[in-house]
């Protein structure tokens, strides 16, 4: 706890003196105070209770009792880093891959998603002696320097390969191979590479993107992708750090969507591996980390892998299967995207449904045929859920897609609270919007023999 609980007030002005100006905040016209939390639950200084829609953090729950357990009793007893054998390390690496297919057997511990994804980097260009990566347009990797290289939803740079969406991009679900389509544009920035005399090093894509907007990759993109690569020399990054285990309900891992034939040659995890203790990983091929030794350079992290962070990781996973959280990840998150869709045919606002599990987007659009981002109306529907004690955030390229990526404790009870309460906000929406148009119309009528005036305001109302 901190040493003095100040008042909001205080927080905000301390906070505006003293942390960088760019380190954003949710809800930052108003933002939310939190001083404690559990499960799905967030409390601000006042004791009002927030359901948390989006904190994919706090996998197994916030504050769960096994997980804080686990790593106050090794905290008592010691902690150090890994140049000492310790067990913890060594089990925790086995059960952990033990989760994934044999070939991805040899671990790297750090300590944050941006960390796994840098290093997982270093790993291919050694393996390959290439340089280049491929990464999707509206990707995010992380915030270090190698990252924000390859990150595009947050640094307009390079020129990538499509997003693999069904609904908004290249290739919609009415094409008959949107897979091969997509492969084949990666092909192209393979040539394109190759004519400047350069060569590929890695192809590294989230299994389902986040925050390019809940994209889901359609089947058969990844295997056709990974051969595409490999035959140029380079290898296949799965970022699983917002959509491992067992988000997705049917799976452990994400990337296995695409079939059980698919196998990365590298796999990077963060965000829930931890449950909020600073911790991530970077599985990958005894190839692949044999080469990486062969350089010469020792590669060591201090705090990746310590004797604490490795009791948490276990005790995270214990939880996950003694409360059978991927089954409820299946179960609730197949209940929320029925009730989301019912809710679609009732709300032309909603352009698209789409997830899987507990990782789900609802994307606005004003004009289903056209696709019109609902960008402003994304934004009314997140504080209007706030001021109803709910949390949720909109992401994406537009900022129209209502991402829902809760904790993994989420009840169906709290798929009827949300879903009914984001019934309400798209009905006071949508009667705004007509009396809108409504009133316009009129004012345009008085004006209909003014020619220029009429004008101006029928180009208001579109």
């Amino acid at each position: 706890m901190s040493v003095q609980e100040l008042e909001k007030k205080k927080t905000i002005d301390l906070r505006k003196k003293h942390i960088g100006p760019s380190c954003k905040i949710f809800f930052s016209h108003d933002p939310i105070k939190i001083v404690r939390a559990k499960g799905q639950y967030m409390y601000d200084e006042n004791g009002q209770q927030y359901l948390d829609c989006i904190n994919n953090v706090a996998h197994v729950g916030h504050c769960h009792p096994d997980v804080v357990t686990a790593g106050a009793q090794q905290m008592e007893m010691l902690n150090t880093n890994t140049r000492f054998l310790h067990d913890n390390l060594v089990l925790y690496a086995q059960r952990l891959q033990a989760t994934l297919p044999d070939k991805l057997s040899v671990c790297y511990f750090v300590n944050s998603g941006s960390e796994a994804n840098d290093l997982a980097l270093r790993l291919a260009r050694q393996y390959t002696g290439n340089k280049d990566i491929i990464t999707l347009e509206n990707a995010y990797h992380g915030h270090v320097s190698s990252l924000i290289d390859i990150s595009p939803y947050k640094f307009h740079q390079l020129s990538d390969a499509p997003s693999p969406d069904v609904y908004r991009g290249k290739y919609r679900a009415g094409h008959p191979d949107p897979a091969t389509a997509y492969a084949d544009e990666v092909k192209k920035i393979i040539n394109n590479v190759h004519k400047k005399g350069r060569k590929i090093a890695a192809f590294i894509a989230e299994s389902l993107q986040s925050c390019g907007g809940q994209v889901i990759p359609p089947v058969g993109y990844f295997q056709q992708v990974a051969e595409l690569v490999r035959k140029a020399g380079g290898i296949f990054i799965a970022d699983e750090v917002q959509v491992g285990f067992g988000r997705i309900g049917s799976d452990f891992w994400a990337f296995q969507l695409q079939g059980q034939d698919f196998v990365p040659d590298i796999i990077t995890m963060g965000k829930p591996i931890g449950n909020g203790h600073p911790l991530s990983c970077v599985v990958t091929t005894r190839e692949v980390a044999e080469a990486f030794m062969s350089s010469g350079m020792e590669y060591f992290n201090t705090f990746g892998g310590n004797p604490v962070s490795c009791a948490i990781g276990l005790a995270v996973l214990d939880v996950i299967e003694k409360e059978n959280l991927q089954g409820n990840a299946l179960q609730v998150g197949q209940y929320l995207t029925n009730r989301l869709e019912k809710l679609k045919e009732k709300h032309l606002l909603i352009g698209d449904i789409r997830g899987r599990g507990l990782f789900v987007g609802v994307e606005l659009v004003r004009d289903r045929a056209k696709l019109t981002p609902a960008t402003a109306e994304a934004q009314e529907v997140i504080y209007k859920l706030k001021e109803q004690h709910i949390l949720l955030s909109a992401d994406g390229p537009h900022r129209n897609v209502l991402k829902f990526k809760p904790p993994l404790c989420f009840t169906t009870e709290d798929v009827d609270l949300v879903v009914e309460k984001l019934d309400l906000i798209l009905t006071v929406l949508k009667m705004a919007m007509y009396f809108f148009l409504t009133f316009f119309k009129c004012v345009s009528t008085m004006f209909q023999g003014n020619i220029a005036m009429s004008l101006v305001i029928n180009k208001q109302i579109c």
